[in-house]
């Protein structure tokens, strides 16, 4: 069957086998298969869907598309994943806590994109921190250290590249199926033996419904246990910003009071639930209790920071250099009353808008800018009242004031309370919380 009669049948709502997925993945990957057939193909499975068998062969033939992470022993192997959020610095703490369990943890992580923060552009606020190691740079780093941060390599997943490229100019980047192959291929060209993902939801979020955020959770599982790695997903509400610092270089600050075994109570907590589920995955603990304590215990005694200040040193940072925050000014209360809701994602364009992301690929990143809640959802407030702390440059300021003002909601009665982890999804069952 020719690849246009392939397109023709996902257009109708057919299944495609696993053949079809295959020739036209290794087709568009040998330039074989023009982009208009390819970005036919992607508008047809965003507006009919895939099952999980069908969402697995693209997984499959996009990781089989380039090179793998090998490894001599695979069942050490873990890793997390996160959807993104603002403020989302979980990867910073997880991976040297994970290490510190005698775990291995090959972290391939992106760049910013759209209004949400990337892990490697937080790192490379660290002077000389190197995010660009090869393949054989990372399992060095992994072997020696047990976790690594880093950049994929133009030699793992290919088809995912060309693919997302394609995504992005036809309006397709919100399918489930396609969102669920690009995710998993790179993590499993990792060679894990446990996934863990953290699928927010909210203003904040991609996925800006629960159900939404839930349908994305289950599609990843059941393509990771399909491909023989054990994968659990936590839903974990993006309403307000995780931690109380967001822009690049003062997260790296926050993930480094709770690796010292401070800093605000939800980033410990989401961490800590995703890092025990990778715990229990791997049977180091019996139970959800013996895993928590397990790794308090390894943010309460230094070991943790002294893992994560290894794996810097090991690609080339120097976690001592001064990290310069831009001058402080303060956005305050217009009225009184409870802090009702934040537009989050619009909390995020504003750091962009300061420098602290991209408005284009190829735009440079200023590391010192960025924000500090000094308010919660449900927080009373009064007129006048501090509500967040801007590090801005001069002329950057007062805009980045106006668009934050515009964020926070203030009304008369507080918000219902909502849980910081809403559902768990795996162990052979959904378990909301």
């Amino acid at each position: 069957m020719n690849p246009s009669q392939i397109i023709a049948r996902k257009r109708d709502g057919a299944a495609l086998s696993r053949e079809e997925i295959a020739a036209i993945v290794r087709g568009h990957v040998a330039g074989e298969l023009p982009d208009y057939q390819m970005s036919a193909l992607a508008m047809a499975i965003y507006h009919r869907g895939m099952d999980d068998a069908e969402t697995t062969a693209l997984t499959e033939e996009m990781l089989r598309s380039g090179k793998v992470l090998e490894a001599s022993d695979t069942s050490r192997r873990v890793d997390k994943h996160s959807t993104g959020g603002i403020g989302d610095k979980s990867s910073l703490i997880l991976a040297p806590l994970l290490a510190c369990c005698g775990l291995q943890v090959p972290m391939i992580s992106g760049r910013g994109l759209g209004a949400t923060g990337g892990t490697l552009d937080k790192l490379e606020s660290i002077r000389g921190f190197r995010t660009d190691l090869s393949l054989d740079e990372i399992r060095d780093v992994v072997e020696r250290v047990g976790c690594v941060i880093t950049g994929a390599t133009h030699e793992l997943v290919p088809a995912d590249r060309k693919l997302y490229a394609l995504r992005d100019v036809t309006g397709t980047v919100e399918s489930i199926p396609l969102i669920s192959a690009s995710i998993m291929s790179k993590k499993l060209a990792e060679s894990l033996s446990a996934l863990v993902l953290d699928v927010k939801f909210g203003s904040g979020a991609f996925m800006k419904s629960k159900d939404d955020a839930r349908r994305l959770a289950r599609s990843m599982v059941a393509v990771g246990r399909r491909m023989g790695v054990e994968t659990r997903a936590l839903l974990t509400d993006m309403n307000q910003p995780n931690g109380r610092l967001a822009g690049n270089a003062v997260e790296v600050d926050e993930s480094l009071e709770v690796l010292a075994g401070r800093g605000p109570e939800d980033l410990r907590e989401v961490t800590i639930a995703l890092a025990a589920e990778v715990l229990l995955i791997k049977q180091s603990a019996a139970t959800p209790e013996q895993a928590r304590s397990t790794l308090l215990s390894h943010l309460s005694s230094g070991r943790a920071m002294s893992k994560f200040r290894e794996m810097v040193e090991a690609q080339r940072g120097d976690l001592d250099a001064p990290r310069p925050r831009a001058a402080k000014s303060t956005v305050t209360a217009a009225a009184d009353g409870f802090v009702a809701a934040m537009d989050v994602e619009k909390l995020g364009w504003a750091i962009i808008e300061m420098g602290g992301g991209r408005k284009q690929v190829g735009d440079a990143i200023d590391h010192s800018v960025g924000i500090e809640m000094l308010v919660r959802l449900g927080d009373r407030i009064e007129r006048g009242q501090p509500l967040v702390n801007i590090f801005a440059h001069q002329g950057l300021q007062e805009s980045a004031a106006r668009q934050i003002e515009q964020a926070i909601q203030i009304a008369p009665e507080p918000p219902p309370r909502q849980p910081l982890i809403a559902e768990r999804i795996g162990e052979g069952r959904d378990d909301g919380r």
